[in-house]
């Protein structure tokens, strides 16, 4: 039981560190499984790489509190105003995941879960991290803050969030991509993808709880204390690197983010094609 923990702790970390940053938390978690495999059963593994990131989420929730709870008596009707704004923002962004997502989930797991694809995407994703940088440069962001984000320019970003179903694309890798490419500044792009993560992994999240439920059964006493040791490291991971994240992009780019997802995805080929991952 001990050694489950200790590798619910890795993972967590692992979790903790990738979410937010736009270099593919599944692609890491992949990589790391071979080495720290949490459980035999495939099942569970799955249900617990996905379960984790109701930590981050709350790490998101409890950072952007104040923007995000539209009651209580220390805010005027102009915050309630734009805090509900931002919900209809986050929940129309989210519609195109979600039908897409929902329609393809257990597609997806069976057929594109493979180093290859994960390779590809990690690749593919960095260079073009690379290049709308370079192509931003010299522009001024047509967008500073989600506040000042149309519902058109929220459509366009839930479009691209709907790449991420493809693993090694990254959740947060693809609505920050869709954000610069469309003229939105890295802050805003950054925050409103933590919006986001807020409704899509919690889905997805209740979402693997029910389908493990179903087809396998309550989870054991063992596997619960494995869960919750997972989630409460991925929280207090990504809570910190959030804040760390934030501070980063005021003075720096994303194109470093884009060299690492090459680089990554070079491992995983050369990796796959010696046999360490399968």
């Amino acid at each position: 039981m001990l050694f489950e923990i200790l590798k619910a702790i890795v993972l967590g970390i692992v979790e903790g560190v990738t979410e937010f940053l736009p270099i593919s938390s599944t692609g890491h978690l992949i990589l790391v499984d071979e080495f720290v495999k949490i459980s035999s059963d495939k099942a569970f593994t799955t249900t617990f790489e996905y379960v984790i990131q109701l930590g981050a989420i709350i790490a998101v929730v409890l950072l952007y509190w104040r923007r995000l709870w539209p009651f209580g008596n220390d805010k005027t009707e102009k915050q309630r105003f734009n805090i509900w704004a931002t919900w209809v923002k986050v929940v129309v962004g989210v519609i195109p995941s979600v039908i897409i997502g929902f329609l393809l989930n257990d597609w997806m797991d069976q057929h594109l879960m493979t180093w290859q694809v994960v390779s590809v995407a990690l690749i593919f994703y960095g260079i073009a991290f690379i290049l709308i940088e370079n192509f931003q440069k010299s522009r001024k962001p047509r967008v500073s803050t989600v506040s000042h984000l149309t519902l058109g320019d929220v459509i366009k970003i839930g479009l691209f969030q709907v790449l991420s179903i493809i693993p090694g694309t990254s959740r947060s890798g693809a609505t920050i991509l869709g954000g610069l490419s469309i003229g939105v500044s890295r802050e805003a792009a950054a925050e409103f993808s933590f919006f986001l993560s807020i409704p899509t992994m919690l889905g997805v999240s209740v979402l693997k709880i029910g389908s493990y439920l179903h087809d396998h059964g309550m989870f054991s006493v063992e596997q619960i204390v494995v869960l919750l040791v997972g989630m409460v490291i991925s929280f207090l991971v990504a809570y910190v690197v959030i804040k760390w994240l934030l501070r980063f992009i005021q003075t720096h780019d994303f194109k470093a983010f884009g060299w690492y997802r090459i680089i990554l995805g070079v491992v995983v080929i050369i990796f796959g094609f010696l046999g360490v991952i399968h």
